[in-house]
C-alpha cells in the first residue's frame, strides 16, 4: 500500500498572523456597533432623567450619561488612532511650528509643560507639512514622556538644521530604563493597559514617515536619557 500524501499542518490559533488592514477593519466595525448601542443607552437614560422626580435619582442618571459619553469618546479615539494618514501639506516655518506646538502643550498639559527646556535653533526655514497632523504626532511624543516613568529632572527639547534637514530631539530623563528601543513605534498593540492600546507611538511613526521623515529612539546609558529624534526634510526655497 502506498503512503498517503503528506498534508501541510494547519496553523494553530496562536500561530495565525492577521494582516493589519483586517485588524483595523474589525476594530472600526466593532467600535461603530458599540457606539450605536451606547448612543441608544444614552438617549434612554436622558428620557428616564426627564421622568425621574427624585433629585438623587436624577443625579445618578446624569452620572450614567457621563459614563456612556466617555465610553463612546474612548471608542472614537481608538478608531481615530487607526485612521489612515492623509496629509494636506503646506510650507511652514520650522521654529514657528515648534512655537505653536509649545502653546498647544501649555493648553493640554499646563503643569507638565513647565518642565520642558526649549532650545530652538532651526530658524525660519520652511518645512512642507500638514501642521495639524504633525502636531498630533509631537503631542503624543510629549504625552508619552509625561506619562511613563519620568524622574524630577526636566525634559530638554531642541531643534536644529543639519545637512539640509530639520532635526528635533527630545531628551527624557529615565534612570531605570530597561526596555528595548529596537522596534520603537513599530509594534502596535505591543503594550496594552487600561485605556491604552499600544497605538500612540505607532501612529507617531506613521505620521512622521508619511512626511518623508524618520523617527529614531535610543537610550543613552551614561546620561540616563531616553533620546527621541525626529528628522524631517526642509522645503527647498525657490528664488524669486
Amino acid at each position: 500500500m502506498s503512503d498517503s500524501p503528506s498534508k501541510s499542518k494547519a496553523p494553530t490559533a496562536t500561530e495565525l498572523h492577521v494582516p493589519m488592514r483586517d485588524v483595523v477593519r474589525f476594530v472600526r466595525q466593532l467600535s461603530h456597533d458599540l457606539r450605536n448601542h451606547l448612543n441608544a443607552a444614552e438617549l434612554q437614560s436622558s428620557y428616564l432623567n426627564e421622568l425621574a422626580e427624585d433629585p438623587e435619582l436624577k443625579s445618578e442618571l446624569q452620572r450614567l450619561r457621563g459614563m456612556l459619553t466617555e465610553m463612546s469618546g474612548s471608542l472614537h479615539r481608538l478608531t481615530r488612532s487607526l485612521a489612515s494618514i492623509r496629509l494636506t501639506q503646506m510650507p511652514y516655518e520650522a521654529d514657528a511650528f515648534v512655537q505653536d506646538l509649545g502653546q498647544k502643550l501649555a493648553l493640554q498639559f499646563p503643569e507638565q509643560s513647565r518642565a520642558i527646556d526649549w532650545e530652538l535653533r532651526a530658524g525660519n526655514d520652511p518645512l512642507k507639512i500638514d501642521p495639524q497632523i504633525l502636531q498630533e504626532a509631537f503631542l503624543e511624543l510629549f504625552a508619552n514622556a509625561f506619562q511613563h516613568g519620568r524622574s524630577l529632572a526636566r525634559l530638554v527639547a531642541t531643534t536644529e538644521l543639519k545637512d539640509g534637514e530639520f532635526v528635533f530631539t527630545l531628551r527624557e530623563p529615565k534612570e531605570d530604563f530597561a526596555g528595548s528601543t529596537e522596534n520603537w513605534g513599530s509594534e502596535p498593540f505591543g503594550h496594552v493597559s487600561h485605556g491604552h492600546y499600544g497605538l500612540g507611538l505607532h501612529r507617531v511613526r506613521l505620521i512622521i514617515e508619511a512626511h518623508g521623515g524618520r523617527l529614531q529612539v535610543h537610550y543613552d546609558q551614561p546620561s540616563s536619557f531616553l533620546i527621541t529624534t525626529v528628522v524631517l526634510p526642509t522645503e527647498v526655497r525657490q528664488d524669486a
